[in-house]
């Protein structure tokens, strides 16, 4: 699917959402990534075999950095 040189992770790789922006809609809070992964605003994602990857946030708040 990918054209990419080098090539995008695949939908299966533990690192698909590096995979290079095909469609983006702020607006409507969903990307669509060249190895057709729909990558949604609340970190949740649609796998082209239908699969679906539950929001995956961090959910510790950590520290907060501030600007100098």
């Amino acid at each position: 699917m990918c054209q990419h040189q080098p090539s995008c992770p695949t939908s299966d790789s533990p690192d698909r959402e590096a995979a290079r922006l095909v469609a983006h809609h702020p607006e409507q809070g969903w990307s669509l990534l060249c190895n057709g992964v729909l990558l949604f605003e609340d970190t949740g994602e649609l796998l082209p075999d239908g699969q679906i990857i539950a929001p995956h946030r961090p959910t510790s708040t950590g520290q907060v950095m501030t600007a100098a």
